[in-house]
């Protein structure tokens, strides 16, 4: 168990366990949406193509080059530690993350649930949060199951990869320069918490705000935080990714 712990929480063990999830929403996306000119797609993607279309306008031969390298770095950082690939582990990976995806459901649930007196299951923690976006315009229609299926699996990629390693670890760089360092991680770590409960408010596909759904996500932007730090980023990327499929499967009313 300690062999699995540590290796699971490894950059090479997120890396490989993050393709798989990398390679499904691009093709959920193109089969849900063929031949459409205005795909819709996750927010925290478009701001990624934003980025890459600066450089190449095939912005999806950028994403697989740029994933590429980062593998070699991975693999090049970790080469002495000598990490095993082993099946059962990247199994175990998934297992996990959909106990961790129910546990934080349930906990966060019933905080808030508490906390407002109410239950919150039909309005904190709908799968429309999901930020999403048109790639060349807003996208005709409604959004089919199958869409949410692949944003949702889009989504713990894409989002933690921003709001929990470039928002947190980049506020945390900013707040060290003026502030004692456990401020410093702790304002950063509620702050990236509070934006990522805030964009799910805005823009076309945007929820209507409640406090009630704020906080739910802000807590559940919290303890993703404190799951990045304790299992690495692949168990994160994956435990959200489950939680937003769990939803789509089984709550979700489009």
């Amino acid at each position: 168990m300690k062999t699995y712990h540590k290796y699971t929480s490894s950059l090479t063990y997120s890396y490989l366990a993050c393709l798989p999830l990398l390679a499904l929403y691009e093709l959920l996306i193109w089969i849900s949406q063929p031949g459409s000119e205005a795909m819709v797609r996750l927010s925290a993607d478009i701001w990624i193509r934003s980025l890459l279309l600066l450089f190449n306008e095939n912005t999806l031969l950028l994403t697989i080059v740029l994933t590429v390298v980062l593998g070699a770095v991975i693999f090049y950082k970790e080469r002495k530690k000598r990490y095993t690939l082993k099946q059962s582990y990247f199994a175990g990976m998934v297992a996990e993350s959909v106990g961790w995806a129910l546990l934080l459901w349930v906990l966060v649930s019933g905080v808030v649930g508490v906390v407002f007196g109410m239950s919150v299951s039909g309005e904190a923690d709908q799968p429309g949060g999901l930020l999403l976006a048109a790639e060349s315009g807003l996208a005709q229609g409604g959004i089919t199951r199958l869409q949410m299926l692949a944003l949702s699996i889009g989504a713990g990629l894409y989002e933690e990869l921003i709001f929990r390693v470039v928002l947190v670890y980049g506020l945390l760089w900013v707040f060290t320069l003026f502030m004692k360092e456990k401020t410093a991680a702790l304002s950063a770590v509620l702050l990236a918490a509070a934006l990522f409960s805030a964009v799910h408010y805005t823009g076309t596909f945007g929820d209507p705000f409640t406090l009630s759904s704020f906080m739910f996500r802000m807590l559940f932007g919290l303890a993703l935080n404190g799951l990045l730090l304790f299992r690495g980023f692949g168990i994160t990327a994956w435990t959200h990714s489950m939680y937003d499929v769990i939803l789509v499967m089984f709550f979700w009313q489009g």
